[in-house]
């Protein structure tokens, strides 16, 4: 591995865990149910950009950490992260041709996929239906998705990820 390689990972994995600090940053409680999925949508982004390299193994480890650092349900994060980078790796070729609109469309249905699979979990566990603040997470997902795209490209580049 030589030195551009392995400064190109650890750029990737800096991506998560930025990611993953953004997840647990506190907010107001008014605003925690609305916190978008930042882990999910760096995951979509590498995994439509590097299917070979980021997939479900990516999707199953992240959602154990999100799991483990959130304090969920061991596994919520892991079935809803696995079935969306699923619907990734499928039309990956597609979400990279489609223009900024259409991807920030297309994120938005498969963030709506981790939501409904969370609220699927708690209704189970907890008896308890999300209020209105948990279902708006990806809309603002939707709309940070063409800056969390542009940011991820420009270290892609800059890095020569591969």
């Amino acid at each position: 591995m030589d030195n551009r390689s392995s400064r190109g990972s650890i750029a990737l994995y800096a991506t998560f865990i930025t990611a993953l600090v953004l997840q647990v940053f506190p907010l107001p409680l008014w605003a925690h149910q609305a916190r978008p999925d930042i882990p999910l949508l760096v995951l979509i982004y590498w995994s439509m950009a590097l299917p070979d390299r980021i997939g479900i193994f990516a999707a199953v480890v992240l959602g154990i950490i999100v799991d483990a650092l959130t304090s969920s349900l061991l596994g919520q994060h892991v079935l809803a992260y696995a079935l969306a980078i699923y619907v990734v790796l499928i039309m990956h070729k597609r979400l990279r041709l489609m223009p900024m609109w259409q991807q920030a469309l297309t994120v938005l249905f498969i963030l709506y996929i981790e939501r409904v699979v969370a609220a699927l979990i708690l209704g189970i566990t907890d008896g308890l239906f999300p209020d209105m603040l948990f279902w708006l997470s990806p809309l603002i997902g939707m709309f940070l998705w063409p800056w969390i795209f542009i940011i991820l490209r420009e270290i892609r580049q800059n890095f020569h990820i591969q």
